[in-house]
């Protein structure tokens, strides 16, 4: 689960972050709320929206920059009205955008240098581990890819937690010195606890800057939580923004079901995450372009497979389904009266392919044949996949 920038600020400033001051704002009276309490003449008015690039971003109304960096309290609010309830197209938005319902309204900060700085979790090893970069405020894909040398990575065990030798490792790595060096050591601290406490994906704080005085600031923060472990955190269940979130992925989450929606046009129905994965491989091999990760799980009832087909027949790209299962712990026969209560539920009106195989498969077929549902049966995945594909095609 992603939050906003304010949000993943002030979780920060809650664990001793030095962050800018600075207020949210959701509309017009809010936002002169947040201006009068900025001290100083420089302003940031940023856009809040799940995605990046919003600096470099553009609205559909032809209004340039999803953050603005003013002198005065009047550009500020203009550039809010401009934001404020318009659609911003970034790199990562696709074209479709994203509408911004939330302003972040913060002081200026005077930089010296910049930096990146980011605790990720490392799945091969099961380890935090902190990136650093005298690179900042860039992607750092692009430093990766142009410059690795100038990343640090310093991987911290899950047995020892943080110690004061990492944390010199990095500022060291960043050139800080004496003061510094302190002042790092502390945010490092402050953010690796939240990330541990929390059940943190990735906390990037980019940029991390210095001023002329010296004093080093989280200027920016972009934070991940793993959705597994929200039931331990009622709190940060509470910063989930429904807004920034595909609709068919809410109606998914409300019935236990694993469900990313992608480009494609041949919606997939899956039970187990490594045979869904393996099902929009094989599309894919046969020219075909899946339309969504969709896993059912192995505990599946009538009633989420129904709800499987509702959501995926929202989406109006999908031009065909292929339903691949293996009956494990899931039964065939669960599955094939799902189909056949959601087709006289909701107009099925694409090509449909079915593939069953494994626990109370028979029973499963002989459901599906007399059901009189239109659709296809399949005694393979790649039978499957091919069929699914050419029919998609010549539709």
């Amino acid at each position: 689960m992603n939050i906003h920038e304010y949000q993943a600020k002030e979780l920060l400033h809650n664990y001793g972050v030095p962050v800018p001051r600075g207020y949210s704002a959701t509309n017009a009276e809010e936002v002169d709320t947040a201006i009068s309490k900025i001290e100083g003449d420089l302003i940031v008015v940023k856009s809040q929206i799940h995605a990046g690039g919003r600096g470099k971003g553009t609205f559909n109304d032809g209004y340039q920059g999803g953050v603005k960096v003013v002198k005065s309290s009047e550009a500020a609010k203009t550039a809010a009205m401009a934001m404020l309830n318009n659609t911003l197209v970034t790199a990562q938005t696709g074209p479709a955008g994203r509408k911004v319902q939330t302003l972040y309204v913060t002081e200026g900060c005077d930089i010296a240098h910049e930096y990146y700085l980011a605790i990720v979790l490392d799945r091969d090893t099961a380890q935090a581990v902190i990136i650093a970069s005298t690179e900042g405020g860039m992607d750092i894909e692009a430093v990766a890819e142009s410059t690795p040398e100038k990343i640090t990575r310093v991987a911290v065990s899950p047995s020892t937690g943080l110690r004061p030798f990492h944390c010199r490792e990095v500022a060291y790595a960043l050139g800080f010195e004496g003061d510094q060096v302190k002042q790092l050591s502390k945010i490092l601290s402050g953010t690796y606890k939240m990330f541990w406490e929390k059940n943190a994906e990735l906390v990037e704080i980019n940029p991390l800057v210095t001023t002329p005085e010296g004093q080093v600031v989280a200027l920016d923060a972009k934070v991940s939580f793993d959705g597994n472990a929200l039931f331990k955190h009622p709190d940060i269940q509470a910063l989930r923004d429904l807004n920034e979130e595909d609709p068919k992925e809410i109606e998914a989450s409300k019935f236990d079901l694993a469900y990313i929606a992608l480009d494609g046009n041949i919606a997939c129905l899956v039970n187990g995450a490594g045979l869904a994965m393996a099902t929009m491989d094989i599309i894919k091999t046969f020219g075909g372009e899946p339309a969504n990760f969709l896993d059912v799980g192995g505990g599946a009832n009538e009633e989420k497979v129904t709800a499987a087909f509702k959501i995926i027949l929202s989406d109006p790209n999908v031009k065909g389904i292929l339903v691949n299962i293996f009956g494990g712990i899931m039964k065939c026969d669960v599955i094939a009266r799902g189909i056949v209560a959601a087709a006289n539920n909701i107009e099925l009106n694409v090509p449909l392919v079915v593939r069953l195989e494994g626990t109370n498969v028979e029973a499963g077929k002989k459901i599906l044949r007399e059901s009189g549902i239109a659709l296809t049966p399949a005694d393979s995945l790649v039978q499957a996949a091919e069929i699914i594909t050419s029919q998609v095609a010549s539709a």
